[in-house]
């Protein structure tokens, strides 16, 4: 029997701004923390009412737990606290009575040393480090109960071949996002995050024992929506607009900002449940839209939104144009979407969270 390979080449990453310096992602996600708080009392409750107490007692020691995605902190810790704290609650445990083990996982590049850094002091779970592309095996087969992961699955492992190429209907000319592109670039968008999300539900159902459970929180779009009139995608037609400016302005070739395109794709939830019933080793327990306003804010607020934009993103651009042309994109786009209407257009769809809860099955 041939060996089993637990590792190869990294796919492509692009990791959050690591530290904690005014750039960071740690000090700009803000936006995500609102997210991940307003999903705790849901993931709390589907722990509470759906975990198998006879399951639990056959499982118990340790109770492993996974927080894909999980970036620099600190919000992976909010999640990962109230999960321990939801299947305490369900057999009344106290903190002697049975071991947690966590394993933060994110790309290899992932600033692991602010992560661990920051890990809470007083907290009750045993913490490791598991680095590399969650659209892969990363642990042994059934060997955890419970995997979250929050504002991950739509990154794509890598841009769709054919939006790059001058001979493909799908070239992406003078784009940075299939928003306002063609029908042809939005659909090798959504095949690629189809194939990334079955490799990712396939890994998973690996990983995950029988009873266990998949939690998921990711930006999505209403069905049957038009992508160029949701703000989450309006946001990269700024980002592409200041690049033209810089194009026109001759600091940019156009050619490079040919070859560039943000690996972002956000799903409807009818694509999620779609590529979820094909992959059929997960049951849907919940799933639910969580609308995100943002009518209203103010331009300091606005100012804030766009340095989350950034934080998150910064490498994308700084990969491709590097450093000083990554910071001008974002200083730019940071003047569009302040001097845009985008938060306040009520023709615009407000920014939409999908919560999925599911059972490995």
């Amino acid at each position: 029997e041939t060996n089993k390979i637990y590792s190869s080449s990294p796919l492509k990453s692009f990791p959050t701004n690591g530290g904690k310096g005014p750039l960071s992602y740690a000090n700009n996600c803000q936006y995500q923390k609102n997210g991940v708080v307003l999903t705790q009392a849901l993931i709390y409750e589907e722990i509470t009412k759906k975990l198998d107490t006879e399951f639990l007692l056959s499982h118990l020691n340790p109770f492993r737990i996974s927080d894909m995605g999980c970036s620099a902190g600190p919000n992976t810790f909010i999640v990962v606290q109230n999960i321990i704290e939801a299947v305490k609650s369900k057999l009344n445990l106290n903190k002697d009575m049975i071991d947690f083990q966590v394993f933060f996982n994110d790309h290899s590049e992932n600033d692991f040393n602010t992560l661990f850094k920051s890990l809470p002091v007083e907290r009750n779970y045993f913490a490791a480090g598991i680095p590399g592309s969650f659209h892969r095996r990363l642990l042994p087969s059934s060997s955890l109960h419970l995997v979250n992961t929050s504002y991950a699955l739509h990154w794509l492992s890598k841009i769709p071949e054919e939006i790059q190429d001058k001979n493909s209907p799908a070239w992406n000319k003078g784009k940075v996002h299939y928003s306002s592109s063609s029908k042809n670039v939005e659909a090798a968008y959504a095949a690629q995050f189809a194939n990334d999300m079955e490799s990712f539900l396939k890994a998973r159902a690996e990983e995950i024992v029988h009873g266990g459970f998949l939690a998921v929180l990711l930006p999505c779009i209403p069905n049957e929506a038009n992508p160029s009139k949701c703000t989450i995608n309006a946001l990269f037609e700024f980002m592409g607009s200041g690049l033209m400016d810089m194009v026109n302005m001759g600091s940019v070739d156009e050619a490079e900002v040919d070859s560039f395109n943000v690996p972002l794709y956000f799903p409807t939830q009818a694509e999620v449940e779609t590529i979820i019933e094909r992959n059929g080793c997960f049951k849907i327990e919940k799933m639910q839209q969580i609308c995100r306003p943002m009518r209203g804010f103010t331009r300091q607020e606005v100012e804030n939104f766009a340095m989350t934009v950034r934080a998150a993103m910064e490498e994308v651009p700084r990969e491709h144009f590097g450093s000083e042309i990554a910071a001008e994109i974002f200083n730019r786009f940071s003047e569009k979407l302040v001097e845009s209407c985008v938060f306040s257009d009520p023709t615009y769809v407000p920014m939409i969270d999908l919560f999925a809860f599911l059972k490995r099955i």
